[in-house]
Formats: C-alpha cells, sequence, structure tokens
C-alpha cells in the first residue's frame, strides 16, 4: 500500500489529555518523522528509529523543512449548514449604524436582481440603536422589487425581517413559543425582530426548507471546503435538524464520502408539553442508532442539545442578577422540571447531552441537570460558559462536565458593549477559561461559526493572549489575562479536546500510531504572540492532502 514518510518536522505531541490542568506554561513535545500508510498513522517518532518499512520502495519522502504538522483541528462547536449559507449572505459586520446597514443592503439588492431573496449577516445590535430598535419599515424600501429581506444578528439569536420576509414566513399566524419572541410594537403589530426560540423553531427551518436541495448541498460542500482551508478535519455541529441532516444525507449518499468528520448534535426545540419534547428526543435516539460509530464513524448523530438561554449583547442571557443598563431579570429559558426530563431520556439512552449556558444563572442551572440526570461516561457538556461563578466552574471540573468554549466570542473588538450591559465587576469573570481548566473539567475549542471568524489559530489566539484577533492592531490590551489558556493546552483542546468531547479520542485529534492520518502542515512559531503571523500551508484527511496553499499547489 502507497505511504508517505514525513520528515526533518516538528510533529505535535501534546501531552494534554483532556480535563489535564496543563497550565499556562506547559511544554509540548514534538516528533521528528511522521509515517502514513493509507488513511492511517503508522509511526510516529525519532528518525533514528524508523521501522523497517519506511524503507519501501513504495514510500514517497517528505521533507517538511522543520515545518510543525498539528492534528487536523476538530471544531468543538459550529453550525455546518448556517456556515456554507452564510458564505453567499451580505455580511454587514464593517457596518456602524443603520444608515451603514441600509446603504449597503440597498447597493447588494441592486447588484443582485435574480435572487428570490434578500439574505444579510452580521448584524449587531449596537450597530443600531439598542434601546429603540428596529423595524421591518427601516428595511422595506431598499428593495425595488420588494423582495423578502432577512437579516441575521451577529450570534444568529435574532433575525431582523423586512414586511415581505414576516409574510413570507407566515409570522402572523405564529403559535407562542416558550422561550421566544416576536416582536411586536404597542398596537400589536409586529416589528420585524424573531429572537431566541421563535428564531430556532421558524425562522431557521423555514430559510433551510426554502432552499432547493441542490442549494443546500452545496452549502455543505463550500463550509467543509472552507474548513479544509482553515485547517479542519473534523466538526461537531451543534444545532442539527430535519433541513440540514436531509441535506448532509443526499451529499454523503451522492458523493459516497465527505472529506470531514462530523459529528451531530439534534437541536431540541421548547415545546408547549414534556409529549412534545419527549418526541424531539426520541428522534434523536432514532438517527443516533441508524447513524453510530459502527456505521456511520464520520457523519454521526451523537446526542442533544438544547438552548437554555440567549446572549448578553441582545440581553437574554440568564443573570442570577439584573442587566447594569436597566435593571431587567432574564432567568433560563428551561425550568429545571422542563429540563430533566428531557435530559433523563436522553442520557438513558445512550445519547450524550449539551446545555447552551452564557449566563451565570443559566450556567448554574445546567450544572444541577447535568450532575442530577447525566452520566458522567456520557460526556455531558456545557455549551459557551461565558459568565460563570468560580463555585460553578468548580462544579463543573468535579463533574468532569466538558466545558465547550469559543475563545473567538472574548474578542476584545466585539465585547465594546458589555461593561454598559453587566457593570464591570461582572464583566471580570467573562470567560473564565483558566478556573474551568485548574478545576478539572475538559476543555473543547470552538469557533461558533458563522457567528465568529471560524480560524483555528485565531481562536487559539485569542484563548492564550486574550487580545483581538478581528482587529489586532487597534486593541492590543487583553481582556481579563489572569483566565488565559498556555499554547499547548489550547491547541490539545482544539484537537484532542473536541475529539474527546464527541467520543471520538480514540481515533482523531492525536497523532500518534494507529490513529488516522489527519493533520495540518503549518508555518509557525511555537509562540501564542506570533501566531497572527501563522500560516495554514497544507490539510491532510485520512491520508490525502485535501487542501493547499497555493504556493504548495504549483
Amino acid at each position: 500500500m502507497p505511504a508517505t514518510l514525513f520528515t526533518n518536522g516538528r510533529i505535535f505531541q501534546s501531552g494534554v489529555r483532556p480535563g489535564t490542568n496543563a497550565g499556562l506554561h506547559g511544554e509540548p513535545t514534538f516528533a521528528e518523522s511522521l509515517l502514513v500508510r493509507g488513511d492511517v498513522i503508522e509511526y510516529v517518532g525519532p528518525a533514528s528509529e524508523l521501522p523497517p518499512a519506511a524503507d519501501d520502495d513504495t514510500v514517497t519522502v517528505r521533507d517538511l523543512s522543520g515545518r510543525t504538522v498539528l492534528p487536523g483541528f476538530v471544531d468543538g462547536h459550529m453550525h455546518l449548514m448556517l456556515l456554507g449559507q452564510s458564505l453567499n449572505k451580505l455580511d454587514l459586520g464593517a457596518c456602524t449604524s443603520l444608515r451603514d446597514i441600509q446603504a449597503a443592503i440597498r447597493a447588494h439588492a441592486a447588484a443582485d436582481p435574480d435572487a428570490p431573496r434578500i439574505l444579510c449577516r452580521n448584524w449587531m445590535h449596537s450597530m443600531t440603536d439598542p434601546t429603540g430598535g428596529v423595524s421591518a419599515a427601516d428595511l422595506d424600501t431598499l428593495d425595488d422589487a420588494a423582495r423578502p429581506i432577512f437579516v441575521d444578528s451577529k450570534d444568529l439569536h435574532s433575525t431582523w425581517c423586512s414586511s415581505s420576509a414576516l409574510a413570507e414566513l407566515g409570522a402572523e399566524a405564529w403559535p407562542p413559543v416558550p422561550g421566544g419572541k416576536a416582536e411586536r410594537d404597542g398596537d400589536g403589530r409586529l416589528t420585524g425582530v424573531i429572537s431566541e426560540a421563535a428564531n430556532f423553531t421558524y425562522v431557521w427551518p423555514h430559510l433551510a426548507q426554502a432552499a432547493a436541495m441542490a442549494d443546500r448541498v452545496a452549502a455543505i460542500k463550500a463550509a467543509v471546503a472552507a474548513y479544509h482551508a482553515a485547517g479542519y478535519t473534523g466538526l461537531i455541529d451543534m444545532a442539527m435538524d430535519e433541513g440540514s441532516w436531509e441535506a448532509l444525507q443526499a451529499l454523503q449518499a451522492a458523493d459516497s464520502r465527505i472529506p470531514m468528520r462530523i459529528a451531530a448534535y439534534w437541536l431540541i426545540r421548547p415545546g408547549q408539553s414534556d409529549a412534545e419534547h419527549a418526541a424531539q428526543v426520541d428522534r434523536a435516539i432514532e438517527l443516533a442508532r441508524a447513524h453510530d460509530a459502527a456505521s456511520s464513524p464520520d457523519c454521526r448523530v451523537v446526542g442533544i442539545k438544547v438552548i437554555c438561554d440567549g446572549v448578553v449583547d441582545a440581553c437574554t442571557a440568564g443573570l442570577s442578577e439584573p442587566y447594569t443598563h436597566n435593571g431587567a431579570n432574564v432567568y433560563p429559558t428551561w425550568t429545571a422540571a422542563q429540563l430533566a426530563p428531557v435530559v433523563q431520556r436522553a442520557d438513558a439512552a445512550g445519547l450524550q447531552v449539551a446545555i447552551h449556558a452564557i449566563g451565570d444563572a443559566t450556567v448554574t442551572a445546567a450544572a444541577d441537570v447535568l450532575t442530577a440526570h447525566a452520566s458522567p461516561v456520557r460526556r455531558p457538556r456545557v455549551e459557551h460558559v461565558e459568565l460563570a461563578s468560580a463555585a460553578d466552574a468548580a462544579r463543573l471540573g468535579a463533574a468532569r462536565i466538558t466545558a465547550s468554549v469559543q475563545p473567538v466570542h472574548a474578542d476584545p473588538a466585539i465585547l465594546r458593549a458589555w461593561p454598559a450591559l453587566l457593570g464591570a465587576s461582572r464583566c471580570g469573570r467573562a470567560f473564565a477559561y483558566r478556573e474551568l481548566a485548574d478545576a478539572g473539567a475538559p476543555l473543547a475549542l470552538g469557533s461558533d461559526a458563522p457567528t465568529a471568524p471560524h480560524s483555528p489559530l485565531g481562536n487559539v489566539y485569542v484563548g492564550t493572549t486574550r487580545k483581538s484577533f478581528r482587529d489586532p492592531a487597534a486593541l492590543d490590551q487583553p481582556v481579563n489575562p489572569h483566565f488565559a489558556l498556555g499554547l499547548c493546552e489550547a491547541v490539545a483542546a482544539a484537537t484532542e479536546g473536541a475529539a474527546y468531547s464527541c467520543f471520538d479520542d480514540g481515533r482523531i485529534g492525536v497523532l500518534k500510531k494507529g490513529h488516522k492520518a489527519d493533520f495540518v502542515l503549518v508555518d509557525m512559531q511555537w509562540d501564542c504572540e506570533k501566531l497572527l503571523e501563522a500560516r495554514t500551508v497544507e490539510t491532510w484527511f485520512a491520508g490525502e492532502k485535501v487542501w493547499a496553499a497555493e504556493a504548495e499547489a504549483e
């Protein structure tokens, strides 16, 4: 069988098992040579100890010239279909005002007159008036054809719709959704802003189903290609639903193999009864049994995901004390009585449970239900953990509950509104990754793409320096640097830690004999302050090169 010997390199050997407190200064070890045969790693170690098989005539020798080889990154939390679709949406990230947004949409609409809808992304509440809000009327005059306009908030927890978009959605006839909101004005008319559970329940599925199957499949292929270019060979989809799953299965049937290790958590939407919740869990159980590690190792349903609060910027994260700027109390969107049966049912069937918890009150609620009703052997997890008490960080560690975190959300460039919303004291506890690691909570790093940049090295840069990846020149002051992760620790969390979080650490996430040959070649210095200069050179999946920088591809 053909093989490739990579030599004269720095083959990362992390030595940081999930839940191990490696600390800021833990140093990695590097091997010199890597032998790949077929889709499996056959040897990792010094050149002087290469096995006789390395001299076989079928072995191609590749001189790495001192480059670093890292395990293929595994995104611990992302949204595959949404990412693929977002690549073709108008990016409003550079806008700073309602006028900027309107000008951008007007120009985009004129340039693409044949699109059935105008789809936009990266609207932040701070760009517009966070007190007066926005309305459908702000969008209605921007396109001569009055096509539906859908504007995603950066965090994906809200959609701002034009009047024609509301009509297409049939929003006037929607039954209320627990934990969701279709905003109305003083006269009872829809304003055009759909938030939280109403967004997940109505807008997301509508846009997924409205897209033709060919477009959905193309979106997934585009997302996979973008991930290869970034250095990913695995990902965890953290809100899988029927529309996305149908497209994923259609792509797999057409291409027989998707060159990405995909694990999915089925989104459980809030309903009116325990029976409605149980039916959704049962669907996840059905899919998990049909698509498990034995029958479909690279496209599995592994668990459920429950969104238990919103986000700080929209003032929908559940907090133990009121928001500072307006005194509003916001609580978790699922009560303990509603959540416990869902967790119990999924856990009893062998599924993992992931709970979205951003505010400190919601982190407490998540820790309560997982310690009471989820078996530690199932590797339950909490997503985001952006504001947590020291006591809850210790609880997550003691129970070995995975902290699934996204350092790119801690970027100073997107935290400008936090001091006014939370106050200085609570901001001082934001993104307390160091406490989680010190307490022994397994860490899984993710990007939450498309809500944030999906560069894995950029993610590691923010996690280790606490500085801005989005705007490094303007924002060189770190946010809560005492909560920083070590470089070895962060890279391990973005590879082995993410693989561990979905029970895939037995074959990917580390570079060792017998594991799949998923890895990335990087030009880099092993210094967190130098990560902005690092360059991904090649990405290899199952022993095959699936992406190369232009200079390498020539």
